[in-house]
């Protein structure tokens, strides 16, 4: 028997990226775990109550363009009792303009040769 990222995560935080991308069977482990706070895994004929009282941080991206007018359920195609279980959902959002973005990247492109030339 081999622990998972929950479990291994008892005490502390779990961190998930490409949420969205998570398999459905994955995606209901994870919310028995959030809302159990302990995995039931069946192996060999015994059952076993893992706990996993973490803190769960997760990320994903859109389907699609996010759509604003829509349900955060229906932009990251997530069923809403999961997402239920978050205290808090943050949205950073990208809004399109070619002038800022130009300012980011000479900014970012800025500092990385800042970086070289000062070693």
């Amino acid at each position: 028997l081999e622990a998972g990222a929950l479990v291994l995560a008892d005490g502390g935080v779990c961190c998930i990226d490409e949420f969205d991308c998570t398999r459905e069977s994955d995606r209901t482990a994870i919310h028995e775990a959030m809302e159990q706070q302990t995995i039931s895994v069946a192996k060999a004929g015994l059952v076993c109550k893992l706990n996993t009282r973490c803190s769960v941080v997760a990320a994903c991206n859109p389907k699609g363009k996010f759509d604003p007018e829509e349900d955060i359920a229906v932009n990251v195609a997530l069923a809403a009792p999961l997402l239920s279980r978050f205290d808090l959902l943050l949205l950073l959002i990208d809004n399109e303009s070619e002038a800022r973005d130009r300012r980011v990247c000479s900014h970012v492109l800025d500092a990385d040769s800042a970086k070289a030339c000062a070693r």
